[in-house]
């Protein structure tokens, strides 16, 4: 049974940081693409980064290039997302998913991963 559960959210101020952590179990892929993907009511679910566990190949969003970090840890099958520079359009609640390659890249495109996490709360406020 495949498990994804994120935590580090919380309530933080504009400037200010958060690592989120994502712990992993059971997928069921020897390799794969892990990525954080964010969501405010009322609009879709956006990608912000994905990570290949591969290589640590990295994409972002380019609204959080060079604030966020994507990172992995294969031996503790952990996943990371270090944010800086919290903006208050940051605010969402962020899940990490994982899924398989498509041609050789991982997206950021919610339809490329099959396993979800229930979420994390990140509120900045200004």
């Amino acid at each position: 049974q495949v498990q994804l559960v994120e935590s580090g959210g919380g309530s933080v101020q504009a400037g200010g940081s958060l690592r989120l952590s994502c712990a992993a179990s059971g997928v069921p892929y020897s390799a794969y693409c892990m990525g954080w993907f964010r969501h405010v009511s009322g609009k879709a679910r956006a990608g912000v980064a994905a990570i290949y566990t591969g290589s640590g190949s990295a994409v972002y969003h380019d609204s959080v290039k060079g604030r966020f970090t994507i990172s992995g840890d294969n031996a503790k099958n952990t996943l990371y997302l270090q944010m800086n520079s919290l903006k208050p359009e940051d605010t969402a609640m962020y899940y990490c998913a994982a899924g398989r390659l498509s041609g050789g890249f991982c997206y950021r495109i919610p339809d490329y991963y099959d396993y979800w996490g229930r979420g994390t709360q990140v509120t900045v406020s200004s």
